[in-house]
């Protein structure tokens, strides 16, 4: 189901960012926003895992540096059959955790000190699954399209902004187009949309990396269960972490409720506990 989501969220988006252009012409400007957006998003996608682990310090580890770490998320690549990525350890005491890279096998999973020294081994398997399967399911790519496609929108619509200032609207007018008040209202709605539709794909595929993870590692409660440290431990130590990159851990380590779970990139934890504690009652097989 969250899978199908996911889809028609993308397609919305799709949609979104055709009308957009169509509503305010000027198909050579839509072109070249796009074209921009996706040569940025390119090299996101090519050199981002680099970016991020340098940014938070995260140093990698081996057998001999980490053995427990090391060979757990070994045992639970091979059962997820997929290449041992690799495995790093960022100095901040904000449990998390996050998984980077463009492809299996060019992946890394990176986990923070606080939580390797805050959970139970048990809990730290579901956390290196959940992960491995935002690995497995390809989510970085997901993520890397629904960021160009938003990121063109928003860069047309500053294109129409500065065309309107120029006097761009009443050509359009006279085009039979949106006219002024119609270009003024795509070029602030269409933003938003566009970052709300970015978001909810973002929340669909934790739900499926949460399933996919308690399938892996066979056990959801241990997941569920490092949820609920996570969300605690998240609520009080604070995080050098960038709203850029908060997407990318297990749960969102930048604090905000209310009108603010609207923009969150990840869904509710008490629906993503709920949800694991449901496969656990109707029981999961690993693989």
């Amino acid at each position: 189901m969250n899978s199908i989501k996911t889809f028609v969220l993308m397609a919305g988006l799709t949609a979104l960012f055709v009308a957009l252009g169509g509503a305010l012409g000027g198909q050579s400007g839509m072109v070249i926003a796009f074209l921009l957006a996706a040569v940025m998003n390119f090299f996101s996608y090519w050199y981002s895992d680099k970016l991020v682990l340098r940014m938070y310090g995260a140093q990698e580890v081996n057998a001999q540096t980490a053995p427990p770490l090391y060979n757990m998320i070994q045992t639970l690549s091979e059962r997820a059959g997929l290449p041992m990525p690799r495995v790093y350890v960022i100095p901040e005491q904000q449990p998390n955790a996050f998984a980077t890279g463009r492809n299996p096998q060019n992946a890394a999973v990176a986990f923070t000190e606080g939580i390797l020294r805050n959970l139970s081994r048990e809990e730290l398997m579901g956390v290196a699954a959940h992960e491995l399967a935002h690995i497995k399911n390809r989510d970085i790519l997901i993520g890397t399209i629904t960021a160009t496609l938003a990121g063109a929108i928003s860069m047309i619509a500053n294109i129409a902004q500065w065309s309107m200032i120029f006097g761009g609207g009443s050509q359009n007018d006279e085009e039979g187009g949106p006219g002024i008040l119609g270009s003024l209202l795509m070029i602030i709605v269409a933003p938003i949309a566009a970052m709300l539709i970015q978001f909810a794909v973002s929340r669909s595929r934790e739900y499926i990396a949460d399933e996919t993870g308690a399938r892996i590692v066979g056990k959801p409660l241990y997941l569920a269960s490092a949820l609920r440290k996570l969300h605690r431990g998240v609520e009080s130590i604070p995080s050098h972490a960038t709203p850029a990159t908060a997407h990318m851990f297990i749960v969102n380590p930048l604090r905000g409720g209310g009108l603010m779970s609207l923009f969150s990139t990840h869904p509710p934890m008490e629906k993503r506990i709920e949800r694991l504690e449901s496969l656990e009652r109707t029981g999961v097989a690993v693989g």
